[in-house]
């Protein structure tokens, strides 16, 4: 078997030879993986081959019943424990999943394609969220910080209580962190789950529950179901589900968010984005080149809050135009289980077909290909994959497809604004989308770019480049979503609160 640290990318054989789990017949159901009862299984496919290389069953409405009853019975246990004591079985999970990583790592590039480099820093990261919500443990514990006197003698005891059994719906793109950023707080809170991964990628999640299981967590607090997308909606809609969290498509987030309008049930939801990069006249093109790929195009283009807009001012249209062609244009496209791709195959047939139908819209449209433009032709076992050639547009308008739509595959596209005077028209060009989830402002100026960040009607917005901080909340606004992750503010997120007021 291949190491990291070597240049050689292992085989497809001696991938599928070293791995656990490829075809599988079971659920985990209340602390034990069970077998399916109906024998449909959803087929999982490599997309740098075409070729299927495992499956999974389709859970029947009856395993549902039995993995949200498993949940609701032992909520009363885990949600009893106090959080310092949940806190510790979320380091255990960390250290659990770092020992898994190398397969983790290689599933996940199975399932999606996501090149090998990204993923494996999966575990690491799915760790280190963990570790930081288990630090977060004494704002649910401190009881001093609960009480508020009132000026007559009374005062207000507030409870955190935990808000109950929580469907997590994950989607393909990152299907451990995107997973994990719910779960953690969920337990931590005191929840028991139930979790329903991408019928692309439902096989790497299984390293996330083994580690729940050799952490030790009480059986039924943590269940994994699979099966297609119509399966998700029976889990939202269960009469024994209190909470929903969700991260996908805003088509699939509006009916999820419509169902829990109807059974008045909480839902956060992180849905797409269409984020831009402001270029500020005084920007410096050598740096932004070096946060490009990472901030504009990372995995693919298959990530929610990248942004795939450019924002250049016309005094410096040609030069920035340049810069991002050249960058894409030398990043290596290929097998993603090799160390030096940058870009792998775009992540299922249906995602190939989306991208080329938006790309064939800008060419219509009249936008320029500066490099890419087209399916990308691949050699050997990879000419059957679903490879795009990375691309980035020009002379893009408003109006374009491409301009306004999610496009969720690697096609960058660059606006132009008129810098004459300020900069106005760039922030006008940034929100007049209807998403609100990402965005970056590149320029020399920090403090200058941080004044324009502002006005960004973003949930989140990087100055030079774009990073995430577990510490911070991270949510879209408009057709990006609704509530947040990470921090407090997403650990709030599966909390019931309750004042009791009661007279010294």
């Amino acid at each position: 078997m291949t190491s990291p640290t070597q240049a050689q990318a292992p085989t497809r054989p001696e991938v599928l030879a070293h791995l656990p789990y490829t075809h599988v017949d079971d659920h985990f159901i209340g602390g034990a993986w069970t077998t399916a009862k109906d024998s449909t299984r959803n087929p999982v496919t490599d997309p740098a081959t075409n070729e299927q290389w495992g499956s999974v069953p389709a859970a029947t409405d009856d395993e549902l019943d039995r993995a949200v009853g498993a949940a609701r019975d032992v909520l009363p246990e885990w949600s009893g424990l106090q959080a310092a004591d949940r806190a510790e079985f979320l380091l255990r999970i960390a250290d659990e999943i770092e020992a898994r990583a190398e397969d983790l790592a290689l599933t996940n590039t199975m399932e999606n394609g996501t090149p090998i480099t990204e993923t494996r820093g999966a575990a690491a990261n799915a760790a280190g969220i963990f570790r930081h919500f288990a630090s977060l443990a004494h704002w649910l514990d401190d009881e001093d910080a609960r009480e508020f006197p009132v000026e007559d003698g009374s005062y207000s005891v507030v409870r955190k209580d935990p808000i109950g059994v929580c469907a997590l719906i994950a989607p393909w793109n990152f299907p451990i962190n995107l997973v994990v950023v719910k779960l953690a707080p969920a337990l931590l809170a005191g929840c028991s789950v139930v979790i329903k991964p991408a019928s692309v990628t439902p096989l790497s999640i299984r390293f996330i529950i083994d580690a729940v299981v050799a952490a030790g967590v009480p059986s039924g607090v943590v269940n994994l179901l699979t099966g297609p997308g119509r399966f998700g909606d029976a889990l939202v809609k269960h009469s024994a589900i209190d909470k929903v969290a969700f991260t996908g498509s805003t088509p699939v987030g509006r009916r999820i968010a419509s169902a829990c309008g109807e059974l008045l049930r909480p839902v956060t939801l992180e849905l797409g984005g269409k984020s831009s990069a402001i270029v500020l006249p005084d920007a410096d093109l050598a740096a932004m080149s070096k946060v490009l790929i990472r901030s504009c195009m990372r995995n693919t283009g298959q990530t929610c809050y990248i942004s795939t807009r450019i924002i250049a001012p016309a005094s410096r249209y040609e030069a920035v135009v340049e810069a991002v062609a050249e960058t894409i244009g030398q990043a290596r496209q290929g097998d993603p289980l090799d160390d030096s791709t940058v870009f792998g195959p775009v992540a299922s047939a249906n995602q190939y077909a989306t991208v080329m139908e938006y790309i064939d819209s800008a060419h219509t449209q009249g936008a320029r290909a500066l490099t890419g433009g087209q399916a990308a032709t691949m050699s050997g076992d990879l000419s059957t994959g679903q490879f795009i050639e990375p691309t980035v547009f020009a002379e893009v308008t408003p109006d374009m497809r491409i301009s306004a739509e999610e496009v969720f595959g690697p096609v960058i596209s660059i606006l132009r604004y008129d810098d004459s005077t300020d900069v106005q028209e760039a922030i006008d060009l940034a929100n007049n989308t209807e998403f609100g989830l990402g965005g970056i402002v590149f320029g020399t100026d920090a403090e200058r770019a941080q004044e324009v960040a502002e006005q960004v009607d973003s949930g989140s917005v990087g100055v030079n480049f774009f990073g995430s901080n577990h510490n911070a909340p991270f949510g879209g606004r408009h057709d990006s979503g609704l509530g947040v992750e990470y921090g407090i503010e997403g650990l709030s997120q599966y909390i019931s609160y309750k004042s009791i007021h009661r007279k010294g």
